[in-house]
């Protein structure tokens, strides 16, 4: 058995979770391979809208396992928070969720580098949530992080100590205030004593026994693809993997055995923080667009940045990810527009036209070159399957299938879980 691998292809906020918890049902296992309390997987169904930071989102499937596997970066606190909020459904967390031992702990400090980071370097910031990713991450690469096993260990606390005293250093030079510690420690290992009654595993060996006993697994990513720390728009970019390598990395799992690879885009774009992002609105269209798809972050509530859909952007996460299968989100929020763009290449400074993302395109500003495509103009909420789509969506469809090469299996056309439509 293969595992699957579930990712956004643009800059986030694809709509990740709502497609996890449709084809859940089809998996046995769903694992979250990277990211941290910075992502927030919006699912809608029963008329609820349920938003996950760091649980993968097949927990409301009652026979699925749902690993967080050693590629995440762990808030013990925002876990607690997250599982707490969800008792009133009943959800069974000893029975169907399970969390490597490997995976790294964000601890209170790590937050206040974020902010002094951040706040130091001024109108070049990147945008981060503020929830202590980067730092960690950083402090991981460097070897001296905490992780979830350590807990366990006796000598927990000298260890939690040594680490923040390295970061006290740090924040002594940004002369940084560190009134609020004592309280976030507090509230911290009250956490870390709720994250011991937790299941704590060796998840590498875990997801590898569930493929060799023939049981389906997907591997659920986070953010998106130009988010990436490598191929993403660097620096204004996670610190993670999130292409398809992440989930090797970030469960254990060999490349060889990586199945479908599913690619999902919404049918225009949008990007929360700075950064270069060619097909921008600033005008009413982009307005029309933030209100009728309710671009909001669902982890920081800050106003989602829209605009049309870009070709480039997407062939070049295809291309990296070798995705096998797209699925286009929100395609009912472009019910509103009579026509529609499509960026199909960037024309450089000097003239050139181009239709891929070269090194750059991060430090000089492109003009998307655009195609005006017809809108349907019309709501979708009563459509149940392809064949009632309106001409014109089926013909977007087909356009973009044709260009990105790839066929588009799913198309949604709202928030709920029923509002899925499979081709």
């Amino acid at each position: 058995m293969k595992m699957d691998v579930l990712l956004g292809l643009q800059w986030g906020d694809e709509g990740k979770g709502k497609v996890v918890d449709v084809l859940a049902p089809q998996y046995d296992v769903v694992a979250r391979f990277q990211g941290g309390p910075n992502a927030g997987h919006t699912l809608e169904f029963d008329g609820i809208k349920h938003v996950l930071h760091q649980i993968p989102s097949g927990i409301f499937r009652e026979n699925i396992t749902n690993i967080i596997g050693n590629g995440v970066v762990l808030d013990p606190v925002i876990l607690k928070k997250e599982i707490e909020g969800l008792h009133k459904f009943n959800i069974a967390f000893k029975k169907n969720l399970f969390i490597s031992k490997k995976a790294t702990i964000i601890i209170p400090t790590h937050k206040l580098l974020d902010a002094s980071y951040e706040k130091s370097k001024g109108d070049k910031k990147i945008g981060s949530t503020l929830k202590g990713i980067g730092p960690t991450y950083q402090d991981k690469i460097g070897r001296v992080a905490l992780r979830v096993g350590d807990i366990l260990s006796p000598d927990f606390k000298e260890k939690y100590l040594g680490l923040v005293d390295k970061h006290k250093t740090i924040l002594s030079f940004y002369d940084f205030d560190l009134s609020q510690l004592a309280e976030l420690e507090a509230t911290f290992f009250d956490a870390v004593e709720f994250f011991k009654t937790l299941n704590l595993v060796d998840s590498e060996y875990e997801v590898n026994r569930y493929l060799k006993e023939g049981q389906r697994v997907l591997a659920e990513g986070a953010q998106g693809s130009l988010l990436d720390i490598d191929f993403g728009s660097y620096p204004f970019v996670t610190s993670s993997t999130t292409m398809a390598p992440g989930a090797c990395t970030g469960l254990g799992v060999a490349p060889s055995r990586i199945g479908e690879v599913y690619g999902i885009f919404k049918a225009y774009c949008t990007r929360v923080g700075s950064g270069p992002f060619p097909t921008e609105l600033f005008d009413e269209d982009g307005e029309a667009m933030r209100k009728e798809g309710n671009e909001f972050g669902s982890t920081t509530g800050r106003p989602r940045r829209c605009g049309w859909i870009d070709l480039p952007a997407l062939k070049y996460s295809i291309m990296i990810n070798g995705v096998t299968q797209l699925f286009m989100m929100k395609a009912d929020v472009l019910n509103i527009f009579e026509q529609i763009k499509v960026c199909t290449h960037y024309e450089l400074p000097d003239g050139t036209m181009v239709d891929r993302l070269t090194y750059e395109l991060d430090s000089v500003e492109v003009k998307p070159v655009y195609q005006t495509v017809p809108g349907w103009n019309q709501s979708l909420a009563d459509i149940s399957s392809y064949d009632g789509f309106p001409k014109e969506l089926k013909d977007y469809v087909d356009m973009l299938e044709k260009a990105l090469e790839v066929p588009i299996r799913m198309v949604s056309v709202g928030p709920d879980r029923k509002q899925t439509i499979l081709r």
